[in-house]
């Protein structure tokens, strides 16, 4: 009998998501070239993720690389498509675990170097500075540089090309025909690696429920223009901070109708020194100080601020709480939100409206003008890029099961036979054919806790997520050598309601007085009797499971 032939994985190219499939954030891909333990790997984005009401104390959240990092010695580097947080902000927490090389354009360079240099990595991390446009290598992986338009300067796709085939990571994107800076979507290259043949297109799904095509933002600019000109009062712009077009919108609306321009906001005016070093709004004049706002008349100023989705301390919602040190609003002001709401932040933008409101100030959004664009493409744009590229497969990446799944239909109803929807953790062969889950790796969530990167899913978040909901009892008692009792057992709660303590003590008291001689010896067990007694009664009166914490001292 012959024996059956070994497949040959020399030549698969594999793609790895750490993290952004299923969600909106934390884009963090893996690519593999070759098989085994002779398998090379290429990160794509290191992004984070920001905390919610689920993650208590919880500000932002990275992708765990323990696969990677277990495999770093095959680790060729790290390239960033562009310069968002949820591609780029996980850069500095976990470069150390990596020290490998790291590939950006221009602009995303001076807004990582801003990052690094808060982290104390100056200097440290061997950025590679691309043009957008450029071809390189890293390892066995060729590496391509693609432009296209999306809300943040000097976008990329990237062409992937190893012995196996050839991939289009389309990163984020969408056809602005009319951009208003940058070299604009680079249709002509795409339509060439259309001809010389794509194996596998793996391309942004966010606003894949979307006909048609995406306002440009020429349109939108028009709007901002429209209305400035028109308003009485202040006006206050809150927008990402890192939309320059955006900003440089704003801020040319400003000027046509000869109003100063302060910003609010240290990210923004991170973002405004990063494009000014890059040689963009290098038309755009002087800006203000926020500690300026108030000696400007008020039909003179515009004052652009971070806070669209409605982030705690950021400044429109310091302004909308009357909390900010230099800036005030009065009836009449008009507040513009020249942005869509991620999912999963409609209560704290809510929020911030209802806060406006309260203060008699004008709000103005998406939902009332063209004071937004997205960056991200709708089904005419996925459809044109379809054409171009004639991908042999698709995997949709960067949003939610809704969205990837809507893709995988929309690209099989225009011609896109074979797609694939990816889950972080599974590995996917891409080439050769067929397109194919083969295996799994590990795949987490890790927290930053102020300046600590802890534990995830059983973190410090798990535990304030549960104290939120029932509260803290902590007993305390002294026992002799004996096993007595040296004082009255003390209790302590927080977040419990009052009038429990004659019930919860008594409960304690019993508990302790049913030990047997021989297990008081014992602190552990102490502690476990009395902490079920608590407990126990606290669920009988009240209704909830409380934690409860035992400390037993002895003298």
């Amino acid at each position: 009998m012959t024996p059956k032939k070994k497949f040959d994985h020399s030549h698969d190219l594999v793609l790895l998501p750490l993290g952004g499939t299923g969600e909106i954030g934390m884009n963090c891909y893996a690519y593999g070239a070759g098989g085994g333990r002779d398998r090379r790997w290429l990160l794509v984005d290191l992004g984070v993720k920001f905390g919610s009401d689920r993650e208590p104390g919880i500000d932002v959240i990275l992708p765990d690389l323990g696969f990677i990092t277990g495999n770093r010695d095959r680790l060729e580097g790290l390239v960033i498509t562009h310069a968002h947080e949820d591609h780029i902000g996980a850069v500095p927490w976990l470069w150390p675990q990596l020290e490998c090389p790291v590939w950006c354009t221009p602009f995303a360079a001076e807004l990582l170097k801003l990052k690094l240099k808060e982290h104390g990595l100056d200097g440290e991390v061997p950025v590679h500075v691309m043009d957008q446009k450029a071809h390189f290598k890293a390892g066995p992986f060729k590496l391509e540089y693609v432009p296209v338009t999306h809300s943040i300067p000097e976008s990329c796709a990237l062409v992937i090309e190893t012995a196996g085939g050839r991939v289009v990571h389309s990163g984020d994107w969408k056809w602005d025909r009319t951009p208003l800076m940058g070299r604009g979507m680079d249709e002509k290259r795409f339509r060439e690696l259309g001809g010389l043949g794509v194996d596998v297109l793996v391309c942004d799904s966010t606003n894949v429920l979307r006909e048609g095509f995406s306002p440009s933002e020429r349109e939108v600019a028009a709007t901002l223009a429209d209305i400035v000109a028109q308003a009485p009062a202040r006006v206050v712009v809150t927008t990402f901070a890192s939309q320059v077009e955006r900003i440089y919108s704003a801020v040319k609306a400003a000027r046509a109708a000869g109003r100063e321009v302060v910003i609010a906001g240290r990210a923004m005016r991170n973002t405004i020194e990063a494009a000014r070093a890059t040689g963009l709004l290098t038309d755009a004049g002087a800006f203000l100080d926020e500690e300026e706002a108030g000696f400007l008349p008020p039909d003179r100023v515009l004052i652009l601020c971070t806070g669209s989705q409605g982030e705690p301390r950021a400044a429109i919602s310091r302004i909308a709480e009357g909390s900010h040190p230099h800036i005030e609003l009065n009836p009449g002001d008009l507040v513009i939100f020249s942005s869509k709401t991620i999912p999963g932040n409609e209560l704290e933008v809510a929020a911030v409206h209802n806060n406006l409101a309260l203060l008699d100030i004008d709000v103005l959004t998406s939902d009332d003008a063209l004071v937004h664009s997205s960056g991200h493409p709708r089904q005419g744009e996925l459809q044109a890029l379809y054409d171009w590229l004639k991908p042999r497969a698709l995997v949709p990446m960067h949003g939610e099961p809704r969205h990837l799944r809507a893709h995988a239909r929309f690209a099989e109803t225009h011609g896109i036979a074979e797609t694939l929807i990816p889950r972080d953790g599974v590995i996917m062969r891409l080439c050769p054919a067929p397109l194919q889950a083969v295996a799994e790796a590990p795949v987490g969530r890790l927290h930053v806790d102020g300046e600590l990167i802890v534990a995830g899913a059983e973190g410090p978040a798990k535990l304030r997520r549960k104290l939120s909901f029932v509260g803290i009892i902590v007993a305390v008692l002294v026992l002799t050598d004996k096993g007595e009792l040296a004082d009255d057992i003390h209790l302590l709660t927080d977040g419990v309601p009052p009038g429990l303590d004659d019930e919860l003590m008594a409960a304690a008291e019993t508990a302790f007085d049913s030990l047997p001689r021989p297990r008081r010896r014992d602190d552990n067990q102490v502690a476990e009797t009395l902490r079920m007694a608590i407990r126990r009664t606290a669920e009988q009166i009240w209704g909830k499971k409380p934690v409860v914490k035992v400390v037993v001292s002895r003298i």
